[in-house]
């Protein structure tokens, strides 16, 4: 069972925590964090979903949603960790924004961007989650996106870093 807590508009805790899928109320929220990690040659580290998650073997940037307690931080940290089994140093994390997504239940997403050369040998995939990663450039990315590859169109407005 996955708790989340339930924010307001303005991203703080309201004091009332949800069970992952079950409804919440207008004007509450959850908290969904996207990590872009950024090699010193300018590519981005991207992860490709496994066959058993919604938008299977579609690729994406590390990310999920805040579990109850968690900072947006904390949450990036241990996405990352959980999906490809490296570590990033709280500290190189850049909040770069937040944007407000009204639906169901709406959510907020923190995107924050890690600047690290990390060796694709180094990783370790959780494969309930992830089947595959590589680095690829801001033109890769845009191909993928528009050759409907990519899991969502969020990150062409946001890899402009």
């Amino acid at each position: 069972m996955e708790l989340w807590d339930v924010l307001d508009e303005n991203g703080h805790k309201t004091g009332k925590v949800v069970e992952r899928g079950n409804p919440m109320n207008k004007g509450e929220y959850h908290l969904v964090v996207f990590i872009l990690i950024k090699n010193t040659d300018g590519r981005f580290l991207i992860s490709k979903r496994s066959e058993n998650k919604p938008g299977a073997n579609l690729w994406e940037t590390p990310g999920g949603a805040a579990i109850a307690g968690e900072t947006s931080i904390q949450a990036a940290l241990r996405e990352v960790k959980e999906e490809l089994g490296i570590s990033l140093q709280e500290e190189k994390g850049i909040f770069l924004k937040r944007l407000i997504f009204e639906t169901t239940n709406s959510w907020l997403a923190d995107i924050w961007v890690f600047n690290d050369d990390i060796n694709i040998s180094d990783i370790v995939l959780q494969v309930e989650e992830v089947s595959d990663v590589k680095l690829a450039t801001k033109d890769e990315i845009f191909d993928l996106i528009q050759e409907g590859h990519f899991f969502s169109d969020l990150l062409a407005d946001i890899i402009k870093v």
